[in-house]
């Protein structure tokens, strides 16, 4: 895929990111102020968010191809693809990846999202102390971005979970004092010959799910991702949260998986899809078909 991309004010294409961060970073903040931003009545139809923030954990796996998300240019390129098409809102990805496309202006106008806790590297002793590396509260709100983002994985018998449940509450309280939106992604977890398993049962959803809605002083600005599980009906009666359905990793049959997405999509308090290695590197490598596709699922009104 070419990693010739959009113009835009600040770069014109990647080499222009290069020189920009070389010779002027402070261009950075500037053009993170000087970004349209989303329309907070958008809030009120389903969404459609982009992400990417997996590299930031060195997951870069996707599509079958070990190391996909690795090529930076790559990545890049495929964003921006996926974030021009229509009916696309947002985008979720650390701060690396915000800043590349907001100097492209891939972002002008979208509603952004910061992932905040990235140091749980997958097969790390530590996964589980899921430390905050990324974006903090304070950063969010000086980009310009709409909230931050939080995996909140718990296993009861790993002691570091302990930490990312501390971490993640103080999340919660000062994105709240910036009434900035707070994304918990919950996952009961279970270590297993040293790696950790995401327990995708509906049982297992809704003990964690009242965990993470119940984090912070308040939860007036707190939203959940959660991932599509048997029974989901009964797995969302757990919750008031508004929630965004995530994509995780696919499978081998696309047409089963976008239609579990559009089941799960009639649950009322159900807003919208956040999705990413599906999207960015889907099956057939059409970026836009897939896109095109999941934005169709949405319901919206032409």
């Amino acid at each position: 895929m070419s990693t010739t991309l959009a113009t835009s004010p600040a770069a014109r294409d990647l080499a222009d990111v290069t020189r920009i961060r070389l010779t002027d970073p402070d261009a950075i903040r500037r053009a993170a102020l000087a970004r349209p931003k989303f329309d907070a009545a958008g809030l009120a139809r389903p969404l459609f968010v982009l992400a990417a923030d997996h590299p930031a954990r060195g997951a870069v796996a996707a599509g079958g191809n070990a190391t996909a998300m690795g090529d930076r240019h790559e990545l890049l390129a495929r964003c921006v693809e996926a974030l021009s098409r229509p009916g696309v809102d947002g985008f979720l990805g650390t701060p690396d990846l915000v800043e590349d496309l907001t100097l492209l202006g891939a972002l002008d106008g979208k509603l952004v999202l910061g992932s905040m806790n990235r140091g749980g590297i997958p097969g790390a002793s530590f996964e589980l102390d899921d430390r905050f590396t990324c974006y903090d509260a304070r950063g969010i709100e000086e980009g310009g971005l709409d909230g931050g983002k939080v995996l909140l994985r718990v296993d009861p018998a790993d002691p570091g979970t302990a930490e990312t449940l501390s971490g993640t509450a103080a999340a919660v309280n000062e994105l709240a004092e910036r009434r900035l939106l707070a994304l918990i992604e919950p996952f009961k977890s279970v270590r297993e010959g040293g790696r950790v398993r995401n327990i995708l049962e509906p049982d297992a959803q809704i003990w964690v799910n009242n965990i993470a809605s119940a984090l912070g002083r308040t939860s007036a600005y707190t939203w959940l991702k959660v991932p599509v599980v048997p029974e989901m009906e009964r797995m969302m009666a757990s919750t008031t949260m508004p929630t965004l359905l995530l994509g995780g990793e696919g499978g081998g049959d696309p047409d089963a998986m976008y239609a579990s997405w559009q089941r799960a999509l009639r649950i009322e308090h159900v807003r919208g899809l956040i999705i990413g290695r599906t999207m960015l590197f889907p099956a057939d490598g059409d970026v836009a078909g897939a896109v095109d596709t999941a934005v169709s699922l949405l319901g919206r009104e032409s």
